[in-house]
């Protein structure tokens, strides 16, 4: 198992940026998959980016595609969201997620992930 705390949300003007962190624990870092989801009030979690295990491909919602950006530093067991341009839809809680060891297959689905952390607020502001 391993422990993911998130830090770096907050409000930020329509237009702002902000960076997200997740700091991992538990487990050899590497080794493993990173995703960011985020949930809206009154809505489903859905699926946001991902970086593989050895930040070979990166995968993104066509909602943030070219506004966000995942990236991860296994020196700091940390993978962060450079989230640009933000709008009022992007408006969420984010979570990050940590799949299993050395996986290959879909990033997207939420089931790929056993571990996840406890999320940031995220508000853009029109």
């Amino acid at each position: 198992q391993v422990r993911l705390v998130e830090s770096g949300g907050g409000l930020v003007q329509a237009g702002g940026s902000l960076k997200l962190s997740c700091a991992a624990s538990g487990r050899t870092f590497s080794r493993y998959p990173m995703g960011w989801f985020r949930q809206a009030p009154g809505k489903e979690r859905e699926f946001v980016a991902a970086i593989s295990w050895n930040s070979d491909s990166t995968y993104y919602a066509d909602s943030v595609k070219g506004r966000f950006t995942i990236s991860r530093d296994n020196a700091k067991n940390t993978v962060y969201l450079q989230m640009n341009s933000l709008k009022p839809v992007d408006t969420a809680a984010y979570y990050c997620a940590a799949g299993p060891a050395f996986c290959r297959g879909s990033l997207r689905p939420e089931r790929v992930y056993p571990d996840w952390g406890q999320g940031t607020q995220v508000t853009a502001s029109s």
